[in-house]
């Protein structure tokens, strides 16, 4: 069956500041209960999709304009805004508001929508999406970690919790435990046990497997030319279809392709000529981009798109710094107090973001990791358009209810 398949694995990794004193892991979640979540939530929060859609919208699109120069760029601001959010439940104070400034949203209706975003997940025998959560804390005397941080994690992200002695049995447990929820498609996440001081993570894995609602026949596969961001020429493979999803928006014209049953798509933005990528994404804003998507017309285009695979990485606690999240990352200011104590002060050391993307006429496959590290210390019927995506564009994936940006990337060159 030719299937596509998007993963995500999100690590967050809290150290301390003093050395803390030295599995199978042990599960306490057998007795730790989730609080039930009221189910009208689910409802409230769908009718506020739209502001939390773009205010996460907005919040990725701050990012991805700092980091997006002339390299193939790939992000997913659902593992980043989730990895930040379930730190978040343990920041106080000056640190907390801080994050919820830069989020644009509150902590509290932030765990609600990605709460009844993943409870309301859609699935079938064409596609299937699962999101699970687990936090690991070091099995020491120097840790204490408080009930109501694991209470809120598991009530709102389901995390499950394991107490290890982390060392190579933690590692691999995790990485068996990321294979497992990932589908088998990420096997290793951890190379080395956890360093010496590093006392919880917080892992998140999304793993995504569905078809495209049309599949590529070869017929719809033909060569054809790419000029990527230096002006260099080469040709490639294209995949063509025609497709019912015409987005237009200042400056660029677009298409959404839906993958199975028609809830996800691909979305891909084509500046006009002469009009860079860099400066068209210096124009958006969530509002403009989110409604773009949800008004696009049912027009008919003709979509090139060339066959890709890339890999990106970035350490994003510098631009987070300048979004505005300072405290988090000083080993003096950082309130984390509402995860627990330790011997040293928790802050946060790094974050690190890594994805990867395959686009072929089979669909897509695509994954994120993301590790955060803490230290202590309609228009009218014309002739078809044609959208031919043969130099550098913007492209999402995004879920057709929310359309909320699981993956944000630039492509400026077909390697």
């Amino acid at each position: 069956m030719k299937r596509i398949i998007l993963l995500l694995v999100l690590l967050l990794i809290l150290t301390a500041c003093s050395s803390c004193t030295s599995l199978t892991a042990e599960n306490l979640m057998k007795d730790f209960k989730g609080t039930e979540i009221d189910s009208s939530l689910i409802g409230n929060q769908q009718q506020n999709s739209a502001d939390k859609t773009t205010e996460i919208a907005d919040f990725s699109l701050a990012i991805f304009k700092r980091i997006q120069e002339n390299e193939n760029t790939l992000i997913s601001p659902l593992s980043i805004i989730s990895a930040l959010s379930m730190t978040a439940n343990g920041a106080e104070k000056n640190t907390l508001s801080q994050m919820e400034e830069v989020f644009g949203t509150d902590i509290g209706s932030l765990n609600e929508y990605l709460y009844s975003y993943r409870v309301d997940l859609p699935t079938s025998d064409k596609f299937k999406v699962s999101i699970a959560n687990s936090i690991w804390f070091k099995d020491t005397k120097n840790l204490i970690i408080e009930e109501g941080f694991l209470q809120t994690n598991k009530d709102y992200y389901n995390a499950d919790v394991y107490k290890a002695p982390f060392d190579d049995s933690t590692k691999n447990d995790i990485n068996a435990w990321v294979n497992k929820k990932t589908n088998e498609q990420i096997k290793e996440l951890l190379r080395e046990k956890p360093p010496e001081n590093s006392v919880l993570y917080l892992i998140n894995a999304l793993s995504f497997d569905a078809e495209w609602q049309e599949i590529y026949q070869d017929t719809a596969i033909r060569e054809g030319e790419f000029t990527n961001k230096a002006g260099k020429k080469k040709t490639v493979d294209f995949m063509d279809s025609a497709e019912y999803g015409y987005i237009e928006l200042p400056n660029a014209i677009g298409f959404s392709k839906p993958y199975a049953d028609n809830q996800y798509s691909f979305v891909a933005l084509l500046p006009e000529e002469g009009f860079s990528v860099s400066d068209f994404i210096k124009s958006l804003d969530g509002k403009l981009l989110i409604n773009a998507i949800k008004n696009q017309s049912d027009e008919r285009i003709y979509a090139f798109i060339p066959k890709f695979t890339f890999e990106y990485s970035k350490e994003l606690s510098e631009i987070l710094k300048e979004l505005g999240i300072k405290d988090a990352f000083d080993v003096n200011l950082a309130d984390f107090s509402a995860i627990g104590s330790s011997e040293g002060n928790l802050f946060i050391n790094r974050v690190i973001h890594k994805t990867k993307i395959e686009v072929d006429e089979k669909g897509t496959k695509a994954g994120a990791v993301t590790a955060v590290e803490l230290y202590a210390g309609a228009a009218a019927k014309t002739e078809p358009k044609i959208v031919k995506l043969n130099r550098p564009f913007f492209f999402m994936i995004v879920d057709n209810k929310f359309h909320m940006p699981i993956f944000m990337g630039v492509l400026n060159d077909v390697k």
